[in-house]
Order: structure tokens, then C-alpha cells, then sequence
């Protein structure tokens, strides 16, 4: 199929195919919103790890 090939498809069918494009919004649950404030309060006082820090700690490096 080229790009200036013409395509009629049902409205409902289009409609369909529309609805499997959108990306839904996350919403977190409060649980998670609180573990997202806590998160960045850590990162914020450099209590983190790096990639490279994690895969060394998981024995993930060579």
C-alpha cells in the first residue's frame, strides 16, 4: 500500500481504529502518589543509583 493509495473503511470500524491509537493518562492511586513524593525527596537528597550501580549490585556487569 502506498501512502496516496485511498482506503474506505465503516465509521464504526474507524472509530475503532481511532480508540487503539490514544494512549491512556496515568493516574496514580494515592498509595502511589505518596510513594512518588518520598521517591523524589530521596533523589533530591542524592539517595539513588545509577544504572550502571544497579546492574553492578544485581551482578549484571561483566
Amino acid at each position: 500500500m502506498k501512502s496516496t493509495d485511498f482506503v474506505v473503511l465503516p465509521r464504526k470500524e474507524y472509530e475503532k481504529l481511532l480508540a487503539t491509537r490514544t494512549i491512556p493518562e496515568f493516574q496514580p492511586t494515592p498509595a502511589e502518589k505518596k510513594d512518588l513524593a518520598r521517591a523524589r525527596k530521596e533523589r533530591a537528597k542524592g539517595n539513588f543509583l545509577t544504572i550502571d550501580e544497579l546492574k553492578h549490585k544485581l551482578g549484571l556487569t561483566n
